[in-house]
């Protein structure tokens, strides 16, 4: 389903990924795990087409994903549908005027019928108990109310991939059972997870496959 093949990429002349290779399966939850500043970060923003590779190459259901190849609107369309990020920080990710549009805004943006932008953000704000916060803007919102819209964002895409980083950082211990418990039910559809973590034991309960990158920048399959 992705794979990169000897994928380098530098800032300048600041290497952050040296000679990554690896492939995820459809359905697989991995779990990447290593020390600040060693690329994780980087390798996030390469999945999800925000940067290329400066060497090497990535394929996504057979597609090399590049620059050329997203500047195709409609192959780009669909490839950001299929790839969901959800952002450390989710106030880099929300800024419509209410939780309601903001859940609207993918299904918007795909070009759906007003039937089925109305259907996935009722099922999206019932999945995260959001109907209350409809009306509310995002940035009135606590830490953990944050993090489910921006998961309820995301799924109203219906995305294959779900990418996440430190997803339990910040939140309350409710809030981390409730995400946990999504994390579980998500993968259990079949779906693919990629998870950037220091919780030992959040990698433990989720991951199938695990990788840990160091600190040259390279990635190291553990299973």
């Amino acid at each position: 389903m992705i794979r990169l093949e000897n994928v380098c990429f530098a800032y300048e002349k600041e290497i952050a990924l040296r000679y990554v290779d690896f492939h995820i399966n459809r359905g697989d939850s991995i779990v990447i795990q290593g020390p600040n500043g060693c690329g994780k970060s980087t390798l996030i923003k390469l999945l999800n087409g925000i940067i290329f590779p400066s060497e090497g190459k990535y394929f996504y259901q057979g597609h090399e994903i590049n620059e050329k190849a997203l500047k195709n609107s409609q192959f780009a369309k669909w490839f950001h549908q299929q790839m969901g990020y959800v952002f450390q920080n989710a106030d880099a990710q929300l800024f419509c005027g209410s939780v309601e549009e903001e859940i609207a805004f993918g299904p918007v943006q795909m070009g759906l019928s007003e039937a089925e932008i109305k259907k996935r953000t009722e099922d999206c704000l019932h999945l995260f108990g959001l109907e209350k916060l409809r009306d509310r803007p995002p940035y009135h919102l606590s830490g953990g109310e944050k993090r489910k819209v921006s998961l309820a964002c995301i799924l109203s895409l219906n995305p294959e991939v779900l990418i996440l980083d430190e997803p339990l950082a910040g939140l309350d211990e409710k809030t981390q059972d409730m995400l946990v418990d999504f994390l579980q039910s998500f993968h259990k559809a079949g779906k693919t997870l990629i998870t950037i973590t220091h919780n030992r034991q959040l990698a433990e309960t989720i991951g199938t496959r695990f990788a840990c990158m160091n600190e040259e920048h390279e990635l190291k399959m553990l299973s």
